[in-house]
C-alpha cells in the first residue's frame, strides 16, 4: 500500500506505450507533414534493414521506435528554418544540427519506460559519422549505436529518394550508388551491402500514412 500522501507510480502498459508513440507522432504531423511522413518511412525501412541484419524481434521494434521520433526535435527548430524552400545558410545548417540533441531532450522524461530507455542514444547519434565528422558528439565507429547506423542509412535513403522544395528526388538506382560511395566515410558499410541487396525486395510503403495505419504499425508491436 503506498503511503499517505505518496503518488503511485504510473506504468506504461503496451496500451500506453501506444498511446503515447501517436500522440507524439500527432504533434509532429501537425508541425510539419513531411517530417511526419519521412520518419514513418524511415521506421519502416530501418526496421527491414534490422531484420535483414539479423536482429531479433525486440531489437527491431527498438529500431523501429527510435526511427519514428529520430526527427522530434525538429518540433523546436524555427518555422523559418525547418520550412525554408531554399538550401539553408551555415548558421542555419548549426541551428538545424541541434534537433538530435532536441529530440533526446524531449524524450528524456520517458527514459525510465520501456522502450524509451532503451533508445534515446540510438536517437541521439543517428547523424554520427563512421569517420568520425558527424555530429553532435563526433562519436565513430562501432562505438556509435547499432540503431543509429541502421537508422542514418534509412534517412539518407529516404531523404536521397523524395522530392524537397530545393530539389528532385534522386532515382533509387543513385542513392544506391551514394550510399555506397560514402561507405566506411559516412555509413557502416556492412550495413550498406546489406541494404543494398535487401531494399530492392522490399517494394514501395503501400500503406497510406494516417492515424489508422500509425494504430495498426505500432500499437501490435508495444
Amino acid at each position: 500500500m503506498p503511503r499517505r500522501g505518496s503518488v503511485k507510480p504510473v506504468i506504461l502498459t503496451s496500451n500506453w506505450t501506444s498511446f503515447v508513440i501517436q500522440t507524439l507522432l500527432q504533434a509532429l504531423r501537425e508541425r510539419d507533414p513531411y517530417t511526419y511522413g519521412h520518419c514513418l518511412r524511415v521506421a519502416r525501412n530501418a526496421r527491414l534493414l534490422a531484420q535483414a541484419a539479423g536482429l531479433n524481434e525486440k531489437e527491431q521494434y527498438e529500431t523501429e521506435t527510435a526511427s519514428l521520433f529520430h526527427d522530434l526535435g525538429k518540433l523546436g527548430i524555427p518555422d523559418s528554418i525547418l520550412l525554408k524552400p531554399g538550401r539553408l545558410t551555415p548558421h542555419e545548417e548549426a541551428v538545424m544540427r541541434t534537433h538530435p540533441v532536441k529530440s533526446e531532450e524531449i524524450l528524456r522524461p520517458l527514459k525510465d519506460f520501456s522502450p524509451f530507455k532503451l533508445i534515446l542514444p540510438g536517437i541521439r547519434s543517428h547523424h554520427e559519422r563512421i569517420d568520425g565528422g558527424g555530429y553532435p558528439d563526433g562519436t565513430q565507429g562501432e562505438k556509435i549505436p547499432l540503431i543509429s547506423r541502421i537508422i542514418l542509412i534509412a534517412d539518407t535513403f529516404d531523404a536521397m529518394t523524395t522530392n524537397r522544395p530545393y530539389r528532385n528526388a534522386l532515382a533509387y538506382e543513385i542513392a544506391y550508388k551514394e550510399l555506397k560511395q560514402f561507405s566506411n566515410r559516412q555509413f557502416d558499410a556492412k550495413l550498406v551491402e546489406i541494404f543494398l541487396k535487401a531494399h530492392p525486395k522490399w517494394g514501395e510503403m503501400e500503406e497510406e500514412i494516417t492515424d489508422e495505419f500509425v494504430s495498426v504499425q505500432y500499437k501490435k508491436a508495444a
